[in-house]
């Protein structure tokens, strides 16, 4: 049988990106995301909203642009893949589980000015797009890196027409 494991998601950052480097000196950080759902209740006869907290990793090169360029408040879009982590409580001895989301691509939403701060590097960096890819930030590293990194090309924004 065939399976498939993707998700997008768009929403708010929850917190301050917090970039943490592995033994090998992989950067990793954890994002809490905040996603609304709005609809309207015929019942009550009023708006409603759903909100739903999602913890995503980022790792690599997105991690360390992450902790640089986010800060609690700022909208972004991730795209990736649903991982189940598993372990034993140390203080019930319980199984314990948490479904999380493994960005592999992430891309910065709103202006430079929206959100929660500048996240220390201030948005964008001057001169260049609000918009950018995650080949804009290879670094040259390694082979599994790389998966990350690229990303469908398509026209230049120079050359969309609206």
């Amino acid at each position: 049988m065939a399976s498939f494991n993707r998700v997008i998601l768009v929403g708010n950052l929850t917190r301050d990106p917090e970039v943490k480097y592995t033994t090998g000196g992989t950067a990793v950080t954890e994002l809490g995301l905040a996603v609304s759902r709005n609809w309207f209740d015929q019942k009550s006869n009023e708006r409603r909203e759903e909100t739903t907290f999602v913890d995503v990793t980022l790792w690599g090169r997105q991690a360390e642009v992450a902790g640089e360029y986010l800060s609690k408040g700022r909208p972004i879009l991730i795209e990736g893949r649903l991982q189940l982590d598993s372990w034993e409580d140390k203080e019930t001895g319980k199984r314990r589980s948490k479904l999380r989301v493994v960005g592999e691509q992430m891309q910065m939403l709103g202006s430079r000015g929206e959100g929660g701060g500048s996240g220390g590097g201030g948005g964008r960096p001057s001169g260049g797009s609000s918009r950018r890819s995650n080949s804009d930030y290879d670094d040259g590293g390694s082979a599994a890196d790389s998966f990350y990194d690229s990303g469908p090309s398509g026209p230049a924004e120079d050359d969309v027409p609206f």
